[in-house]
């Protein structure tokens, strides 16, 4: 099918700049973004993506597994060797073509070998394309935590390609409807009201306008991550517990929720804000309770571990004047919040 662009948004970094193109049929274009002097193609993907658009330079394709669980040091040992066995150099260029675990994992193996090269990324998820794929944070997971081994590696091209939605899922969809609603508070509001491009492309002109100012997540940037301190924990306290079924865009959500209940709590906003939180989630269908399974103390214990924490209870909290950083909070008063979210 022919490709039609709707949308190309700049990220202005110096050296690092790239842009990010939204539209439909995109994939299939993917060899005019490739640069003239890549010699070798390492395309990393899974085997339930489905697309693999015609490449006119040598490639071998890597396919890793599905879930969180592919994201680990082991299979970014797997991929650099396989890069080795190619004979791949600096000039030449990992292509990642999937959601958000295809972009971090093949990102970070990018900046791994070689101790780094160029890579591009197709995003044929609605997580992805608003916000897994842009502002090149890379990484893995350990067992003490999610995506704490990884590195800042921006990419050469985003492609977000509306038409892969077009067989997602449904609960992917919603998964990256976890992540629009946090846009809702970063300035996006009304997102409902917009066509999917439209709605894709103002989440990407808003992350874009944080990555600018805040390229290796200082406060700043850190304010995209509304809603994920929770969330992160969320993933990593249930990871592998058949009892925990939340993605990831589902955690946020909930995390969401958690962060106007403590903001509330700490006097910042009122009930009416809190009230447009639940919403704005609820108008996506998304969830607002903690699963029953899981175990507060252990979901304090994880979110300790937070890389904006510094060793303290940090969080995104919303206020009068919009979303902050928060350091210092109280246990206590966390534990309290976390309860009464399922009251």
């Amino acid at each position: 099918m022919s490709s039609v662009l709707h949308d190309e948004i700049a990220l202005d970094l110096g050296d690092r700049s790239y842009s990010v193109y939204v539209g439909g049929g995109l994939a299939a274009n993917a060899s005019s973004m490739v640069p003239s002097d890549v010699g070798k193609i390492a395309v990393v993907t899974q085997k339930n993506v489905g697309i693999l658009p015609p490449l006119t330079v040598p490639h071998q394709i890597f396919y890793i597994e599905d879930g969180e669980q592919a994201k680990s040091l082991a299979t970014i040992a797997e991929l650099c060797s396989g890069f080795a066995t190619m004979g791949m150099n600096r000039r030449d260029l990992v292509l990642a073509i999937g959601g958000g675990v295809v972009s971090d994992t093949a990102g970070f193996a990018a900046a791994s070998f070689h101790r780094g090269m160029r890579y591009g990324i197709i995003a044929t998820t609605l997580l992805a394309q608003v916000d897994a794929a842009i502002g090149g944070k890379t990484g893995v997971n350990i067992p003490e935590g999610k995506n704490l081994v990884g590195a800042f590696w921006q990419p050469s091209f985003v492609l977000c390609d509306l038409t892969a939605l077009e067989s997602l899922p449904p609960r992917e969809l919603l998964c990256g409807q976890g992540e629009m609603a946090k846009y809702a508070f970063l300035g996006a509001e009304g997102l409902d009201k917009m066509p999917l491009a439209a709605q894709v492309s103002a989440c990407v002109r808003i992350k874009a306008k944080y990555v600018q100012a805040d390229e290796r997540e200082g406060d700043l940037r850190a304010l995209l991550n509304y809603g994920h301190t929770l969330a992160h924990a969320l993933e990593a306290v249930g990871f592998g517990d058949p009892r925990v079924d939340l993605k990831h865009g589902e955690a946020v959500a909930i995390g969401l929720i958690f962060a106007a209940l403590l903001a509330r709590r700490l006097g910042r906003i009122d009930q009416d804000r809190v009230d447009y939180h639940y919403r704005v989630v609820e108008s996506y269908g998304l969830p607002t309770r903690l699963p029953l399974a899981i175990d507060p103390e252990r979901l304090i214990d994880s979110m300790y571990k937070d890389k904006k924490s510094f060793g303290t209870l940090t969080f995104v909290l919303d206020s009068g004047s919009g979303v902050e950083v928060v350091r210092d909070i109280d246990v206590v008063l966390v534990k309290e919040v976390l309860l009464e979210l399922n009251r």
